[in-house]
């Protein structure tokens, strides 16, 4: 079970980014596709509860996810707005390190490795804001997964809700 939820927040938190002077802060809408989202319909009730329970001790919320999507929102700060490459987000919510980063125009990337207990991996992560409102991107990672071998590819998209951001926590 620990597994797949390391397998599922992953696959959500791989591919948003935030490019300084390409987003307006406030409230985001972001959508992450991938096929193993594709696989939570599958799994018992009492088991995504448990998976979500998990999810809070590292201090995720699993997102509302249907017909292979997650959906949630997120409050990006002005200060967060203003970040050129987003590699606090990743280090900080799925627990990789940013070895390359790099921002041309509207369009970043960034190479990942992950190490810890629960799964090693390499990874790449790139996207492109169209407008200061919306954004698309990808994430292709090859990891090990308690010793399990896992490739993960997720496609995700981006629009700005609105300047108000009263109700949710922003991410850290």
């Amino acid at each position: 079970m620990r597994k797949l939820a390391t397998i599922i927040l992953f696959s959500m938190v791989g591919t948003s980014g935030w490019c300084e002077d390409t987003i307006r802060p406030g409230l985001w809408e972001v959508t992450t596709r991938s096929d193993l989202l594709g696989l939570v319909a599958h799994v018992p009730s009492e088991q995504m509860q448990q998976i979500t329970s998990l999810a809070r001790q590292y201090g995720l919320k699993i997102p509302h996810i249907q017909e292979g999507a997650a959906i949630s929102k997120v409050c990006i700060t002005p200060e967060m707005a203003e970040q050129a490459i987003p590699s606090h987000f990743y280090e900080n919510q799925s627990g990789c390190s940013v070895v390359n980063a790099s921002r041309s125009g509207n369009r970043y990337q960034v190479e990942l490795v992950c190490d810890n207990p629960r799964f090693k991996g390499n990874g790449h992560a790139e996207g492109v804001f169209s407008t200061p409102e919306r954004f698309t991107g990808k994430t292709e990672f090859n990891s090990t997964v308690q010793g399990t071998p896992l490739y993960v590819y997720a496609e995700t998209s981006g629009q700005w809700i609105g300047a108000q951001c009263e109700a949710m926590q922003p991410l850290h």
